[in-house]
């Protein structure tokens, strides 16, 4: 193989690689995550909250991983659609936002469990719209360099959140209160969301 041939082999990659870390970036949206997060941890030390991001991020990050090498797998032997996955991702952050709406934080919190890996990890990090994602790039770039730009997104997601302690010492009692509000209605409107286009996906499906 020529230097040329390398050369021109090396930047197709690079530019495969970016357009798929782009693309997990866009669903991954670590940034929206970020006041969902503060509101389901506000009451929480900070070593507690580290451990729920330590713990959601590496869950998050294996069923990532998982669904990158067996997700079509998974999905043809248990005879499940896409639509289905969205559907059931937005019937789960449906429930943790009115829990919260109706109830308070502190139901959220009971349902995200210890160590935070529901619904923080499964399905708000790693939901429906990444597992999707990971899905369509897998077939456009291939598994390795899908892996590399999973593993990279997540990374900067795990840094992000790590730093999400400093917004609630800006908004402090009161602006974390109202943001834990905003953050549930946010939450529900995501759900109502991945429900919406997983029936409008399951309407449009073709008919085998």
């Amino acid at each position: 193989m020529t230097l040329h041939a390398i050369s021109h082999k090396l930047e197709s990659m690079m530019q495969s690689f970016l357009l798929t870390f782009t693309g997990i970036f866009v669903a991954l949206d670590i940034i929206g995550t970020v006041p969902l997060y503060v509101s389901m941890t506000q009451n929480l030390p900070i070593t507690a909250r580290t451990r729920i991001i330590d713990h959601s991020m590496g869950v998050a990050l294996i069923v990532a991983i998982v669904f990158l090498f067996f997700g079509s797998l998974i999905f043809r032997l248990l005879g499940i659609e896409v639509p289905d996955f969205k559907i059931a991702g937005g019937l789960v952050l449906l429930l943790v936002s009115l829990a919260d709406l109706l109830v308070g934080p502190d139901a959220m919190q009971r349902g995200s469990g210890e160590t935070g890996i529901v619904p923080l990890a499964v399905p708000l990090i790693t939901g429906p719209g990444i597992l999707t994602t990971i899905l369509l790039q897998v077939n456009s770039a291939g598994h390795w360099i899908t892996f590399a730009a999973i593993v990279l997104n997540y990374f900067i997601a795990w840094l992000v959140l790590k730093r999400a302690e400093k917004v609630t010492g800006l908004l402090g009692k009161d602006g974390t209160v109202v943001v834990s509000k905003l953050a549930a209605l946010l939450l529900a409107a995501i759900a109502i969301s991945m429900i919406r286009r997983g029936i409008f996906d399951f309407i449009h499906m073709p008919k085998g």
